[in-house]
């Protein structure tokens, strides 16, 4: 499958574009970077977005075989030392298909640097099978999208949003990401935007 080099929001008026680049942290299917690339284009004012053909490994050293996990953590701080040495993207998003945590929690659908340039999701716990359920690609799809747009709010400077339909409301479970819309809020989208032109 041939991935797009770059895909770009077009804007009538604008000062400065923030390039997000998507990396794959083990082995991640095409087809799903092409659809996180093609939503985030849409959801985030002023922005391209590339998928990195360099694949970074899950470092061995992240495994908690207590846990049966992978730190959250440990590898977002690879995907933040990757983004210092490639400073033309202005946001990093790593996607991982392992389960990942941080200490004080069983699990995490991803982390960011808030503000910061690299963030990170898991495609793990956003599968339908993982939950026995029989829903299609599509529910996947959003799933992953939806926690994408999430943390890379988190590298604007977001914070939680209260509105439980905004995107950059917390979830606390699967349930809740469903619930949840893939798009930002009236004021979250506003600070966004804020926020990217001050990147310029």
């Amino acid at each position: 499958m041939l991935l797009p080099r770059e895909l770009e929001k077009p804007t009538r008026y604008r000062l400065f574009v923030m390039k997000i680049g998507i990396l794959p942290v083990g082995e991640i299917a095409p087809e799903v970077l092409v659809g996180l690339q093609q939503g985030l284009v849409k959801t985030f004012p002023d922005t391209s977005c590339t998928i990195i053909t360099k694949v970074l490994p899950v470092p061995k050293v992240a495994f908690n075989k207590k846990r049966n996990q992978y730190s959250s953590s440990l590898i977002l701080n690879e995907i933040r030392a990757y983004a210092s040495k490639h400073g033309k993207f202005q946001g990093i998003l790593g996607v991982v298909d392992i389960d990942i945590f941080v200490p004080e929690l069983n699990y995490v659908f991803g982390e960011a640097y808030t503000p910061g340039r690299a963030a990170l999701i898991s495609l793990w716990r956003l599968k339908p099978k993982f939950y026995g359920e029989n829903a299609g690609e599509n529910v996947f799809m959003l799933r992953a999208l939806k926690e994408s747009i999430h943390e890379l709010g988190h590298t604007l400077g977001l914070p939680h949003c209260p509105r439980s339909f905004c995107v950059m409301h917390f979830s606390n479970s699967i349930f809740d990401t469903d619930k949840k819309q893939s798009l930002l809020c009236d004021e979250c989208y506003l600070q966004a935007a804020l926020a990217i032109n001050n990147l310029g």
